[in-house]
């Protein structure tokens, strides 16, 4: 069956217009294929932005701006197409921010922590990031509160640095520049000293090496010295160690033997310790003494006598 001119050309102006429908929608972020979540939000301004913006969820996009309708108070009622696979808190709050330094616009979803999952057609709390101009303005203000203290901090310094500062300051200079040239006029001088006496300071060098060398070479002899002076040390150290002990056992015996004496009754000390007759006569005799003292004190003419004339006889 042959099919009319006109019907092809019906049916290509059908599928054309179905075709411009298409695009326009997916231009203006619509899926005509797929069924989505749609959201609104309402912002006072929107920056540029406009249809087909993305939608970012940590820099993931899930969704697009599908359309924009300014209201009778000045703000701007935005509807979000959102896909179904991608549940949204009812808390989740839609931020308009920049997504590069050029201004370019989208939707940021700051999902929140609620329970409960927005529904087909519910409007999102909206927010406005802050942009560049409103960013910079407190860094701005900082900086010019920072260039008015270093103006007054600059008039300060300018004020206490007056002549006679300058003047002493001129001449610490001046010092530090003559301590300069007088230390290296010193180190002028210790190189020629050091150049005129290389050959003696080489002398002394060659003969450190050779001393150290000598050193090297005999110290086996040197060891060995070492090691007869240190046994001779270790005998002298003995032999008056074992002379003394010897001198000590020997008086311990003697003092022993003396003890022993003293207890056996010998000898005077033993006689007197031991012997108690002998301490009861010497204890009479110095009671006796002491009577014959007493008795001289008290009647001392029975005893001396002293005359001109002759001895007189008295009892």
């Amino acid at each position: 069956m042959k099919i009319p001119n006109e019907t092809k050309v019906g049916i290509l102006a059908v599928v054309a217009i179905a075709i411009l429908v298409i695009g326009y929608s997916f231009l203006k972020g619509n899926d005509v294929f797929s069924s989505d979540q749609t959201f609104y939000a309402v912002y006072e301004r929107v920056d540029g932005l406009t249809s087909s913006k993305p939608i970012l969820v940590n820099g993931y996009q899930i969704g697009r701006v599908s359309e924009m309708e300014l209201q009778p108070d000045g703000r701007i009622r935005t509807e979000f197409k959102v896909s179904r696979n991608y549940a949204i808190p009812s808390n989740t709050i839609a931020q308009l921010a920049s997504t590069d330094l050029l201004g370019g616009k989208a939707i940021v979803f700051e999902l929140g922590d609620s329970p409960e999952y927005a529904q087909n057609g519910d409007e999102l709390q909206a927010s406005i990031q802050k942009n560049i101009m409103e960013q910079v303005e407190p860094i701005q203000k900082k900086a010019q509160d920072i260039a008015a203290v270093l103006d007054s901090v600059l008039s300060s310094i300018n004020n206490t640095i007056n002549a006679d500062f300058q003047r002493d300051f001129n001449r610490s200079v001046s010092s530090i520049a003559n301590s300069l040239q007088n230390l290296e006029g010193i180190t002028r001088q210790l190189d020629g000293l050091v150049v005129s006496e290389r050959n003696r300071i080489s002398d002394i060098m060659t003969n450190v090496v050779s001393i150290t060398g000598n050193l090297k070479n005999n110290n086996e002899k040197i060891s060995q010295v070492l090691d007869n002076l240190n046994q001779i040390t270790d005998q002298v150290a003995r032999a008056n160690f074992a002379e003394t002990i010897t001198s000590a056992n020997k008086a311990m015996a003697d003092f022993q033997s003396i003890t022993d004496r003293i207890n056996q009754g010998q000898g005077s000390i033993g006689l007197l310790l031991n012997d108690e007759e002998l301490y009861n006569n010497l204890n009479q005799a110095s009671m006796n003494l002491e009577a014959l003292i007493g008795d001289m004190k008290a009647r001392p003419g029975r005893y001396v006598h002293f005359s001109v004339f002759g001895r007189k006889n008295t009892d």
